[in-house]
This record gives C-alpha cells, structure tokens and sequence, in this order.
C-alpha cells in the first residue's frame, strides 16, 4: 500500500512538472552543465594524448628543462625543456595581477562609492570598452609606443638604481621588450575586468551596511573599508583571479611584446617566453612530430596550471566568504 502511494505520488509530481515545462528545461539546462564539464574533459584527454611522444620521451624532466632545440644538430638531438615558458607565464600573469588588481579594485570602488552620478555612465563605459580592444591591437600599441616609453622612463632608471643591488631589476633594458613590458600591457588588459566586477559586487551591497556605519559616526573612508569592502570581499576576489585566469592565457599581445627568448635571466626587463606565445609560433612550423608533441605538452601544463589556480581561487572565495566577511557585518 505505501508502496502505491510513493508510486502514485511519484508520478503525479512528475506530471505535474512536464506540465509546466520545469521537466523540460530542467533537463535542457542539466545538458547544458554537462556540455561544458564535457568540453573541459575533452581537452585535457586530447593535449594528453597529443603530448604522449614528449612524455615518453622526456618524462617529468621536462617539466624541469631548460633546453628548447627542436633541430637535430651534429652536438646532438633535438631537446625540449618546459620551465623558461612556465617561468614566463608566471612571472608575467605575476606582474599583471600585482598591477591591475589593486588598480581595478580602487576603479571599482570609486565607480561604485565616489563617483558623481553624471559621469559615472561614461566612466563604467570606457572602463567596460577596454575589454572590448582586441589583444592584437593591444600588442601593435605596446609595440608601437608603450615598449620605448616603458624602456627610456622606467626599465632604464630602475635598472641604473635598483639594478645596482637587486639582481631582479638589472639591465641591460636596450631590447625594450620583456616580461616586465608583456606584464605591464597585460595588466591594462585584464584591468576592465576587475574594475567592472568589483564595481558590481559592490553595488549590490545592501544600503543597511552602509547606514549602519553612518549612524555611528563613521566617514566615508570608513563606511567603505570597514562595511562595504568587507562585505563583498568574496566578488573581489574572485574578480582578481578571474583577471589572472585571462593573463595566463594571453597570447598575441604575450607574442609581440616578451621577446620569445628560450634564455632565462635573473632580471624581469630581460626577453622571455610564455607557454601560450610559445605554443602560437611554434607549432604550425613545428619541424617533427615530437616538436609538436612537446608543444603541445607545453599546453597540457598549461592547462593544469590554470585548473589548479582556479581551483584555488574557488577555494579562496570559500574562504574569504565564510571568514572574516561574513562575521564583520552589521
């Protein structure tokens, strides 16, 4: 008896959402989800097996490499390294985040806090309209006029100064193009994204937040940093890994602007390569199946680079979220 009862009720709720097409559109937007885990999938098994040559030939020692020869000379066969394009990648994304995310969060929070409303549509609008240049365009400017103006007012000087005693910030700067250079263009690349997301996170905060911290006297400063910050601290970060996950991944304006050098330099002005520029000139010239197969698992470690800083991303937000965010609201 109970048994019926279970199955009638089954069926009934089941009509009854057919009926109204929750049935329907549950299931559309279910393969939709499953779509995309499907295309994540796809690509991890297809660089993985694309890059079987290159990891039985080199094994995790490529990871390590510092050798990039893909001819056959008479001193030996072809090599393969990873790590000056890893170390590329990172140091350059580095640059980028560490410019455009304090940047993009004090756009955001003058948009969203201090700006006039009379100029605050055109504002959103320019910041919004940077995303919207091509990477192509951004690597001809930084080519054209950024590369020469960063060279002589800024690489030079530090390099003069701070080069003197930090290896890192050490010429010689006269290529004029480098990871520092790439870094810099990036950043105002993934700038849009950070201002935008952190202006929108933060314009969804409810008023409560901010009346409470006027009523007990607090300034503007103050109801800022200490109610509305806070409180959509989560969406910020988020915003700056989402910028991050962009610089990793960057790949014209990477390819005109780092100088493509397999050489690895102690100093940031120097010339160098990411795994993305590395993969765009290589491999549609790629001179043997295991040049192709090394690039290709070049964009294998790529790829789990940029899972595992997502999922440190999702786990940061988790954090922030459930931290400090959420036991300082009013």
């Amino acid at each position: 008896m109970a048994e019926a009862q279970l199955s009638t009720s089954w069926r009934t709720r089941m009509a009854r959402q057919m009926a109204h097409g929750d049935g329907i559109f549950r299931a559309i937007t279910l393969l939709f989800a499953l779509v995309v885990v499907g295309l994540v999938v796809a690509v991890g098994v297809v660089t993985f097996n694309g890059s079987a040559e290159a990891r039985t030939q080199f094994g995790f020692g490529f990871l390590a490499g510092q050798d990039w020869n893909p001819v056959d000379t008479d001193f030996g066969p072809a090599t393969f390294g990873a790590w000056p394009a890893v170390r590329g990648t990172l140091l350059s994304s580095a640059v980028a985040i560490l410019l455009a995310g304090p940047i993009g969060v004090a756009i955001g929070i003058f948009l969203s806090e201090l700006c006039p409303s009379r100029i605050r549509g055109p504002l959103s609008f320019m910041v919004e309209l940077l995303a919207a240049i091509p990477s192509v365009v951004y690597g001809l400017w930084g080519v054209a006029v950024f590369a020469p103006f960063f060279r002589d007012y800024v690489a030079q000087p530090v390099a003069n100064t701070l080069g003197q005693v930090l290896p890192f910030f050490a010429g010689p700067v006269a290529v004029g193009r480098g990871i520092a250079v790439a870094g810099t263009v990036m950043a105002i690349m993934i700038l849009p994204t950070v201002a935008a997301i952190t202006r929108d996170v933060l314009a969804v905060v409810p008023n409560t937040q901010r009346e409470a911290m006027l009523a007990l006297g607090a300034t503007r400063w103050e109801v800022i940093s200490k109610a509305v910050v806070p409180y959509a601290r989560a969406g910020i970060v988020g915003g700056i890994m989402l910028g991050l996950g962009r610089a990793l991944g960057e790949t014209m304006a990477a390819t005109m602007l780092i100088g493509n050098s397999q050489r690895i330099s102690d100093s940031i002005f120097a010339p160098g390569v990411t795994a993305a520029s590395l993969i765009a000139s290589e491999l549609t010239n790629a001179n043997s199946d295991l040049h192709a197969s090394a690039l290709i698992e070049i964009a294998l470690v790529l790829f789990g680079i940029t899972l595992a800083l997502n999922l440190l991303a999702r786990l940061l937000v988790w954090q922030v979220a459930r931290g400090p965010a959420g036991s300082g609201r009013i």
